[in-house]
């Protein structure tokens, strides 16, 4: 029932390709910093529109905006659903749905840039403005060989984490939907309980480690697979990646009811499986975490805003922006005893100049006042304050689910029309790092 419909939008997307490839091909193929930054934002918009066809064609999702939500949800990797029924969906597009994640997770740019040299253009500025994290690091002197080790990376952890949920049981559709998932950092599962459908102690510390892996960055993976590995021990943002999971891990663990989940194993294991979830933006879910203590629900909600490593798949502010302001911090206070101290904040043994800090500063400030704005719009529509909160701090980290009426076990189906548009908008600025798509909005990016 779902061949169709797909071969349908497949034909659509391919002829509409096709026009606009010979319409423009004796178009400059100059490109400025301005164009990419255009043609990275509109790409997205135009990749959602393009990939909703196979759900509104096949009737599974009528509404045009459900399924511009839900595709958006899919190419920015958060995993909001607006399906009350996932399991009832044809597997072609399940399979669909996941696909969305898996080539959105390192970006549809930079898998042009990787794939499709022919196009003539620079692929340097697209990588800027697609690559999250704060600058770019590349891995060869080439950035369409940089792409290609990005994505030759990308697929090898892909194929190992289906190998190894198979080993637990669980048959080939599943693990490689939830593979697809899991390095995305998407968290979209072909079960409406998520992970938790499986029970099963493998499968979840399986997930756990996949989706801690694509949680970081990966240079560092990078510089592993090539014999490296001391690489993770010396970078400053990794470790305190690890001491953040951790110690977020613990408090959550002591704040789990033993009513709830008796036995220390799978309250430890539920804890580090939803702090590492919630941390690395996936958005999977083990257990009801609302059913928790409420200071666990807070530390859940702060983590939503923290995210991953820059360079991964996650969303967030990213934990190298958080290391980079509490040092700043700890300095301002130094500086306070010591007036005429000089006292660098250090990155990895390296100076950050004051340029970096101005911009870390200026994005913080830029994704509270969005968080605050979406907010108060999503209060205006008629969700409660903490539904509301949840779902823009969900949807702006590209995590998934939220809290309140959009939690572990709910969806975003009963949200009104208004709001499903500024939650699709919060997913694609949370995706693009803000500035990206923001920029578009300012009179002098229009102006010559």
């Amino acid at each position: 029932s779902d061949l169709q419909p797909i071969l349908l939008s497949s034909i659509i997307t391919t002829v509409a390709g096709a026009i606009l490839f010979f319409v423009f091909r004796t178009a400059p193929a100059d490109l400025r910093i301005r164009e990419a930054f255009a043609i990275v934002s509109f790409s997205w918009i135009v990749a959602t529109l393009f990939g909703s066809l196979p759900f509104i064609i096949s009737g599974t999702i009528p509404s045009f905006t459900d399924a511009f939500f839900e595709t958006m949800s899919g190419f920015t990797t958060t995993g909001a659903t607006i399906l009350p029924d996932i399991e009832s969906m044809p597997h072609g597009l399940l399979f669909w749905r996941s696909f969305t994640q898996w080539i959105g997770g390192l970006g549809i740019i930079l898998f042009s840039v990787a794939i499709l040299p022919f196009l003539g253009v620079g692929g340097m500025q697209l990588f800027q403005a697609e690559v999250p994290g704060l600058t770019v690091e590349k891995l060869t002197p080439r950035i369409s060989q940089t792409a290609r080790i990005l994505w030759y990376i990308y697929i090898f952890l892909t194929v190992a984490q289906t190998a190894f949920l198979m080993l637990g049981g669980m048959d080939l559709f599943d693990s490689v939907n939830h593979a697809f998932a899991t390095l995305s950092t998407g968290g979209f599962s072909t079960k409406n309980a998520s992970i938790a459908y499986f029970k099963s102690a493998y499968i979840e510390w399986v997930v756990i480690i996949f989706m801690f892996l694509a949680g970081a960055n990966f240079t560092l993976h990078f510089r592993a697979l090539k014999g490296n590995l001391l690489s993770y021990s010396k970078d400053n943002e990794f470790g305190f990646y690890v001491i953040l999971v951790l110690v977020a891990s613990l408090i959550i663990l002591a704040a789990i009811p033993s009513s709830l989940i008796g036995d220390v194993t799978e309250r430890v294991r539920a804890s580090v499986f939803q702090v590492v979830s919630i941390t690395t933006t996936t958005g999977f879910i083990s257990s009801d975490y609302e059913l928790w203590a409420p200071a666990a629900q807070l530390i859940l909600l702060l983590l939503m805003f923290n995210g991953g490593s820059a360079g991964s798949t996650a969303g967030g502010i990213k934990i190298v922006r958080i290391l980079i302001l509490l040092r700043n911090g700890l300095n301002q206070m130094k500086m306070l005893i010591h007036p005429k101290a000089v006292i660098p904040v250090r990155l990895n043994g390296r100076a950050v100049g004051t340029d970096i800090i101005v911009d870390v500063l200026a994005f913080l400030m830029l994704y509270i006042t969005v968080f605050v704005v979406a907010t108060i719009l999503m209060a205006a529509l008629g969700l409660d304050i903490v539904s509301a909160a949840g779902a823009v701090a969900a949807t702006l980290g590209n995590i998934g689910p939220g809290l309140g009426s959009v939690g572990a076990t709910d969806h975003y189906a009963h949200v009104p029309l208004a709001g499903k548009w500024v939650l699709s908008f919060c997913m694609l600025i949370g995706r693009l790092e803000l500035f990206t798509v923001l920029v578009l909005f300012t009179t002098a990016f229009w102006k010559r």
